[in-house]
């Protein structure tokens, strides 16, 4: 069906199309009529893809990244499309419009795109508010949801920690993780946020929240794929003496390495072009944490045998975004059931058992 659709989609600016999506599964969110019909055409349950990680269990280990659900705006729908968890956001701690239109472009022969959105989101307190208005019985949560934070474009970078604690304060109740992002390209100076001393600074903020809580919650850290492994180190480093439960690796790239697209946009290029570089992330940061703690591996995710490889190599979870949008809303499905098959050919019981399996 989504063979039919997709090339009229194609046709149309990426964010219009996006923006109709959104309203239609947060239309459906609404109604637990066409969330059980979305879950029995897409949602695989299977005790065998269940993985337990930073203190969660997991249905499966393939979660929806950060970027497409901002605002909290289809909650309930992510688990019922197949996903294992589903992460919103990047949520900054005030409103803001994001960057100049057009900036989100599809490259269809690569199977890519690049976005400059620049954190275009309703702010903290809007989506506080929403996730508060969510039904906590009946099933319609049944993944955990991850928050993704970023920095407000107008804070300056000194105040930084305090605009991340201005977030987590409001949004603390309704996550089951938190992401630190300060990876994207879309934020003029974020990136600078992953260097030493800033970045030892505000990882000391939010690690001192988190351990004043009452109910204890991962953070994470998202990162870029185009630090040297030199910076990764001494990410590492820090990472050691604060309170992070995890690392995502990657976030989008700014370099345009292996496109056979001409285009001169700017901003983060996602899809099957960051395949390689995140999976060499990956495999380097597994082998230097020795799974102190876990990595949840996000670039180029396309199919079921995307999964196995980064599992394979020391993913915990996995996340997807652009694959999603050129696979449509089966993928999952089809992940998910291709994981099962391959848990079978090998003679293991469950997904849990790929992980560092080299």
């Amino acid at each position: 069906m989504y063979s039919l659709v997709k090339p009229l989609l194609f046709r149309q600016d990426p964010e219009a199309v996006h923006d109709r999506v959104m309203r239609w599964l947060a239309w459906s969110g609404q109604r637990p009529a066409a969330l059980g019909l979305i879950s029995a055409c897409c949602a695989l349950r299977d005790r065998r893809l269940e993985v337990e990680c930073l203190g969660l269990r997991f249905p499966n280990p393939l979660g929806l990244a950060a970027g497409l659900d901002k605002n909290a705006r289809a909650v309930p729908v992510w688990p019922a499309l197949g996903f294992g968890f589903a992460e919103i956001g990047s949520v900054t701690a005030l409103p803001q419009p994001g960057n100049d239109k057009p900036r989100l472009f599809r490259l269809p022969e690569d199977q890519a795109l690049i976005n400059r959105m620049g954190f275009n989101n309703e702010g903290a307190e809007a989506v506080a508010r929403r996730l508060a208005a969510l039904p906590r019985q009946g099933g319609l949560l049944r993944a955990p949801l991850g928050i993704n934070l970023g920095k407000s474009k107008v804070t300056p970078l000194e105040q930084a920690p305090q605009d991340y604690l201005q977030s987590l304060g409001k949004l603390w109740p309704y996550g089951d993780y938190f992401v630190i992002n300060v990876s994207s390209p879309n934020t003029p100076g974020l990136r600078a946020l992953q260097e030493g001393e800033r970045l030892e600074e505000l990882l000391a903020a939010v690690g001192g929240f988190a351990r004043a809580q009452p109910q204890p919650k991962p953070l994470l850290l998202k990162i870029a794929p185009d630090l040297t492994w030199a910076q990764i180190d001494e990410i590492l480093e820090l990472v050691d003496r604060h309170p992070v439960a995890g690392l995502i690796a990657t976030n989008t790239t700014v370099g345009r390495e292996g496109l056979t697209s001409a285009t001169l946009e700017g901003g983060g290029l996602s899809g099957r072009p960051l395949a390689a570089r995140s999976l060499e992330v990956l495999k380097y940061l597994t082998q230097e944490l020795k799974v102190r703690i876990p990595v949840i591996s996000v670039g180029g995710i396309f199919s079921a045998e995307d999964v196995i490889e980064r599992l394979r190599a020391g993913a915990s979870l996995v996340q997807l975004y652009t694959g999603f949008i050129y696979e449509g809303p089966m993928l999952p499905r089809r992940i998910n059931r291709g994981l099962l098959a391959y848990l079978e050919r090998e003679g293991l019981e469950r997904v849990q058992d790929l992980i560092g399996k080299r």
